[in-house]
């Protein structure tokens, strides 16, 4: 990543999180920019954060990893290893920086969200569709970096990393 995406991604971060207002943290155990803190990882694409002092589930925005607990539903290919990547990622503990879109919630009441890596400002959505532990999702009006989930998909794919080469 560019200086410049960089730049532009991080006053992005700044603006979400000052029009959405929920992206404060009165939680002073957090580093000064952090707003939750990683409780537990569901699988691929959600997680349990703790904002302001309360367990919220998060499901990643844009990005959909092959299942491995939806019920009544089989572990899907590379799914195990979606889930493990973003258990890597985000370790139990982790402060981090969520980012909102247009809406808060889902139709099963988690918040929808951009999680970015505090200590590294890893953008963990991306990281998980760069390597193929993902395939694009772009629900509307939820679309922020719906283009460039695209294109690391097409890259992911084309280079056969990760689901694209297992499945």
């Amino acid at each position: 990543m560019n200086l410049s995406h960089f730049r532009q991604r991080c006053l992005v971060v700044v603006l979400a999180c000052a029009l959405l207002g929920s992206c404060s943290s009165s939680d002073s155990s957090l580093p000064q920019g952090a707003n939750a803190r990683v409780v537990k990882v569901i699988d691929g694409d959600t997680v349990d954060l703790s904002i302001d002092g309360k367990v919220e589930s998060v499901r990643l925005i844009g990005i959909d990893t092959p299942e491995t607990k939806k019920p009544n539903t089989p572990i899907e290919c590379y799914g195990p290893e979606a889930s493990q990547r973003t258990t890597f990622l985000l370790p139990v503990g982790t402060p981090v920086i969520l980012q909102r879109d247009a809406q808060a919630r889902d139709h099963y009441g988690r918040l929808l969200g951009y999680i970015f890596r505090f200590s590294d400002n890893l953008f963990v959505n991306s990281d998980l569709m760069a390597g193929g532990f993902a395939r694009p999702l772009a629900i509307a009006p939820n679309t922020t970096y719906s283009e460039e989930f695209s294109s690391l998909a097409t890259n992911a794919q084309a280079a056969k990393l990760g689901l694209w080469g297992a499945c």
